[in-house]
């Protein structure tokens, strides 16, 4: 079996080979500065799988993470892409769990995806690394077919807690958790 090797996004010379692997198997058609968008403002969370001798990927991952609505710190996952004779070989889901370390060193709460209603392979993947349906889509897609969102929350670990690692490139702190007590009513002013 052929040793695949895993690597980061390293600049524009990998984006030729990132949109063919991604117009090839996806059913989104996505333009170049879309492509852009992610891999300008997080090549750090964009991987690609290439056969150990080769210079042709032949699996991508392109992701973001930011925070969402003030209150949580997202990842997201826009792109995964297989080459069809690649794939039931762990591409996938090295691919994924690259990108989902990399947010975890980052204080990633919870990371998203959508994906077609009907991509049982798809829905098999992600389900086997912990990621729940929370909600279907109707005709999200251009060709108008449904998502599921799919969400994979990540319990805060003792390293993300500490204050010791802020580093330059960090984020911050991990946001507060979404419940918050209050104290009970009271009339009295004193």
């Amino acid at each position: 079996m052929t040793e695949i090797v895993y690597r980061q996004y390293v600049g524009e010379s990998d984006l030729p080979h990132i949109m063919a692997l991604v117009q090839s198997e996806l059913s989104e058609p996505y333009v170049i500065y879309t492509y852009r968008y992610f891999l300008h403002q997080w090549p750090q969370l964009a991987f690609l799988a290439i056969p150990a001798g080769s210079a042709e990927p032949i699996g991508v991952i392109v992701c973001k993470q930011s925070m969402h609505k003030h209150v949580s710190n997202r990842g997201y996952i826009a792109m995964l892409s297989v080459n069809k004779a690649w794939r039931k070989r762990g591409v996938a889901s090295t691919l994924v769990r690259s990108s989902v370390e990399v947010m975890k060193r980052h204080g990633v709460d919870e990371v998203v995806l959508e994906t077609e209603y009907d991509n049982s392979a798809a829905l098999s993947l992600y389900e086997s690394l912990g990621f729940i349906r929370e909600k279907r889509l109707y005709r999200f897609y251009l060709n108008g077919k449904d998502a599921f969102r799919l969400v994979l929350s990540i319990p805060p670990s003792s390293e993300q807690d500490s204050d010791e690692d802020m580093s330059p490139g960090r984020f911050p702190m991990r946001t507060p958790s979404r419940s918050h007590r209050v104290a009970a009513y009271s009339d009295d002013e004193g």
